[in-house]
């Protein structure tokens, strides 16, 4: 009686490089902030994605091609979702546009904490620093064409063109606090419970000035 061929093993889909570079960018991220930069590489990032390392060479050159990308795909969504938060803050109600603001920034962090970890939690990094202060330095001058109107017309505030950098980052900054209770492992605060701290406090500090 003869016996049946083995059955033959099932490969995988085969995904071009096209396909596979998100795969890639998202293992990358995922190391960078559990392990550190210093932990990416083309070994752990073949290990991360069950593949051989030909496959993540076929998508990316070298590691620093991959960080490289990693920084310019998370700065770009940080950016885009940051500037959408301050524009979605609208109204004549000052305290509430300021707490909408910070709840549609916090919103963003629930989503894709580990992207913004990769911005305030991962070992330093001369790239990563770079791209930040390129993003805040955007932000730095969204927020300025959005508070400057909205205290004149709001409050009228004296001396307001010499007041303003110091406004600016007083609110740059407060946000970028916002982000970092956010990611604290011991906060148990959620984006409902810090927009109204962090608004009512900024809108008050904004009025007095």
């Amino acid at each position: 009686m003869a016996t049946a061929a083995p059955a033959r093993k099932t490969r995988a889909a085969h995904l071009g490089p096209d396909r596979r570079r998100p795969q890639v960018l998202d293992a990358a991220l995922r190391i960078a902030v559990d392990e550190g930069f210093a932990a990416v590489s083309i070994a752990s990032l073949a290990s991360s994605m069950r593949v051989t390392r030909p496959v993540v060479y076929s998508c990316f050159p070298d590691r620093g091609t991959i960080l490289g990308a990693l920084l310019e795909r998370e700065a770009e969504l940080l950016l885009t979702s940051t500037l959408d938060a301050l524009h979605s803050a609208t109204g004549d109600d000052p305290e509430q546009v300021f707490v909408d603001g910070y709840r549609a920034l916090l919103t963003t962090v629930a989503q894709r904490p580990d992207s913004w970890r990769l911005v305030f939690d991962a070992d330093a990094d001369p790239e990563t620093t770079r791209r930040v202060a390129e993003a805040r330095a955007v932000i730095f001058d969204a927020s300025t064409r959005w508070i400057a109107p909205a205290l004149e017309k709001w409050w009228g505030t004296a001396d307001l063109e010499r007041k303003l950098p110091a406004l600016i980052e007083l609110f740059v900054s407060s946000c970028e606090a916002a982000v970092r209770v956010m990611l604290d492992p011991g906060n148990d605060l959620d984006a409902d419970d810090l927009a109204p701290l962090y608004g009512r406090m900024m809108s008050a500090a904004h009025r007095v000035a």
